[in-house]
Order: C-alpha cells, then structure tokens, then sequence
C-alpha cells in the first residue's frame, strides 16, 4: 500500500535497519544547511498531517520548528543532523516512531533492544520485566527492584533529555517512554544501574563483560518440542521474514497429535508484517473471519471524511482446532501484538502473560528528499475487533512479576500449562 509521496507501508520495526558504522557517517555527502533545513522542514510536515495520535498526546507539534530552530541552525553534518531528528521524535514519545539509521550515541530502540522493561508505578521507577537471556538478566536485575540512577545520575534528573520540549503538561505515558530510553542506554556507554532492592541499595553492570543488547542472537527461527502431550512454538523475532511461513507449517503439522498447544510470542519486539501474521493466524481457523480493524485519520483530518475497515483472515492448509495458549510479554511488539488481539478476537486462543509493548498503530515509511534519511511513525491506528485500541490489550491471565517470587522457572509458561491442563488460572 502506498501512502503519502510514495511513502510505503512497512510492518517491519525499524530495529533490522537501524545501525550504521560511524565509518559510513565519516564517508557521507556533504549536505547544505537549506537542505538540512528543507528535510527537516519535510520531515515535520509529513507528520504533522499524517501522525495519527496527536489526540492522545500533550505535543504541541506547531512549536517545535521555533523550539529547534537555534540547534537546527547549528547543523553542519549528518550524525548532528540525525541527533536533532531524534530529539525532536521524542516529542511524540511514541516507541513506534523513529529513524532508519542512528549514530554510536543513539538509544536503543525500545523494546527490540533493551533488557529490562520499566514504569512508573506510584511515582516511583520500577522494573516491571526482565528480558530472558541478556545482560540485565545475566547479572540479576528482576521485577520490583526500583531505579535509583543510571550511570550515577540521579533518575529524575537523567530522564530529562528524553522528555519532549513541546508539551503541554508531562503525562505518565511521557515519563514512562523517557525512563525506558534512559535504562535502555546508548550503543557505546556501557549502563550501571543502581536499584533499591527490599530497602537495600545495589549497583548493576548489564553491560559486563560485553553488550550483549548489540549482538542478540537466536538457536532458530521457531523452536518447538512437546511438553506431557501439549505442544509448545515459539518464534523468534522474525515475523518479518515470509521465509517463516513454511518453517511454522513444519513445526505445526510436527504437533498434529498434540492435545494443546502454545505458541510462545514473548520474544518478538521488531514486528513484522501482516502476509506472516495471516500465515500464521489461517493454520488455525476453519473459516473466514475478521481480526483487525484500522483507521486512517490523516483522511478525516483532511476531508472530515472517517475512513476504517476490518481486515479478513482466511483459513490456509489443514487447521489445528485443538485448545491454544499465546504467550506474551513485554518483548511482544507491533505485528506480535496484532497476532496477539486476533487470537482472542477470533476465540481461538488464551493470552497469557504481561501486557505487551503496547506499540501504537501500523508505521508508514518516507524518506527525505535531500539527506535520503529514511523514517516511520504511526499513520494508522488498530484495534482489536471489539473496537478496543491494540495498545491497551491486557491478556486473559495477567502475570505480575512484581508479585510474584522470583524463580528459575518460566511462570508465564507454568501458568499457560496449568490452564491448558485445566487447573484454573
């Protein structure tokens, strides 16, 4: 589908394309300051007319060209040009908004490349989730430890330059996406992190001896096995890639003779797009059915014409009708999200788990005429078939880790198991 001056929609997060060596910003074309001023000129319209949450936000998106100007006016090169724009998405605070390219000081994208997932709860900046398998993890940070600083900068002081300049007041989903980009990090400063910890302060190095967050690796694709006669997949970020399409029909027609599945979504925070979600989704239906619905708000903001429609799934080779568990937590992003809500909007599996990343919308692409610098933000918003936005879904069974006691086992999959075998929730 193409959107405005040829824009195209993409389901893929931007996490896949986003790094590129300081060699090649050494090497770049050496741009004017009009054109620096022309693309960022652009890049501002564009989302001005087409960005499709500005009326859950406290952006005031008409300031920010005078708000930027002195900073815009100093650009001389292409890392400093790409700063500014960075700056200035973070006055959408909206993870699903970025780049297509960064620089060594860049923060990591949130959540494909982070370890730890963090909120305000009662004012204080909490841990809510630990990544499985990296450094946080690694070293021992878990859920209900609460942030104290992050490279020995206080927490409330350290967020500032992640808050945007424009708005109106600070909300909680502000402050939330500036503590995330602040325990996330940067690609070169390795993070301490220090905790209060039942009363007791403690300092953690996810980082060391190495950063595992810029080389994340996986076994596979789709890992599988069979667990007292309930199958078990999980995918591994890669909802992106078709080539999936047929390693998950294998794996699924491996599983025929299961009594129950669970597919395990909890490690696919780059998206994808929706040929794999469908995929996906048609092994398990037996008949045509709804499972999303969109919203294009640029049109009605334009002509006051509202424009939504509901998108069909259709049934694809021999369906598995047996009881399903999805698992997911905060590491389930955008078109994991989206298989999520159709799941349950189709009746055909229990989610279990933490909420999700919570990405807002489907992204659409551009690119700038004169850097070439590619970027994406939300240009439609989702929701599940119950009219409910995608973002705010809450799974069947909630898990807590702030209440729950730490433990070497995977709680989330206990818990999917146990409903499966029909021991409540």
């Amino acid at each position: 589908m193409l959107g405005k001056s040829g824009a195209v929609k993409v389901g893929v997060m931007l996490a896949m394309i986003m790094v590129q060596s300081a060699f090649l910003f050494g090497q770049a074309k050496k741009f004017t300051s009009e054109q620096y001023k022309a693309d960022f000129t652009y890049f501002w319209k564009t989302i001005g007319e087409d960005y499709c949450y500005f009326d859950k936000k406290q952006t005031d998106w008409p300031k920010v060209p005078a708000l930027y100007q002195a900073q815009l006016d100093s650009v001389t090169n292409r890392p400093q040009f790409v700063s500014l724009l960075e700056r200035v998405f973070n006055e959408l605070y909206d993870h699903h908004a970025g780049l297509n390219t960064n620089t060594p000081q860049s923060s990591r994208l949130v959540p494909s490349g982070t370890d730890v997932w963090v909120e305000f709860v009662n004012g204080k900046p909490m841990v809510l989730e630990v990544r499985s398998g990296l450094g946080a993890e690694k070293v021992g940070l878990r859920a209900g430890m609460e942030i104290v600083s992050v490279n020995d900068v206080p927490v409330q002081v350290a967020l500032r330059p992640f808050l945007g300049k424009s708005l109106k007041t600070v909300d909680p989903e502000a402050q939330n996406f500036a503590l995330r980009l602040l325990l996330g990090g940067n690609h070169v400063q390795p993070r301490k992190i220090t905790v209060l910890d039942k009363g007791k302060r403690r300092i953690f190095y996810p980082d060391a001896p190495k950063m595992l967050l810029e080389d994340i690796r996986y076994p596979a694709k789709v890992e599988s096995r069979i667990i007292n006669g309930i199958g078990y997949i999980k995918i591994n970020n890669c909802l992106f890639d078709n080539t999936l399409i047929p390693a998950f029909d294998s794996v699924l027609n491996s599983l025929e003779g299961t009594r129950a599945l669970v597919l395990d979504l909890r490690e696919t925070p780059s998206g994808g797009n929706t040929t794999v979600a469908r995929a996906i989704l048609g092994r398990f239906i037996t008949k045509d059915q709804f499972y999303q619905k969109h919203e294009l708000t640029a049109e009605e903001r334009q002509y006051d014409v509202k424009r939504s429609w509901v998108e069909v799934v259709s049934p694809r080779g021999k369906a598995y009708e047996k009881p399903m568990a999805v698992l997911v937590g905060h590491w389930t992003g955008s078109v994991g999200e989206g298989i999520t809500i159709a799941f349950d909007g189709l009746q055909r599996a229990t989610t279990v788990g933490t909420r999700m990343a919570g990405l807002n919308g489907a992204i659409y692409s551009y690119q700038m005429p004169n850097t070439n610098i590619g970027f994406s933000f939300p240009v439609e918003k989702l929701f599940h078939v119950n009219g409910s936005p995608r973002e705010t879904f809450t799974p069947a069974i909630l898990v807590d880790f702030t209440k729950e006691p730490a433990a070497k086992t995977d709680l989330v999959l206990e818990k999917a198991l146990a409903f499966l075998n029909g021991k409540g929730k």
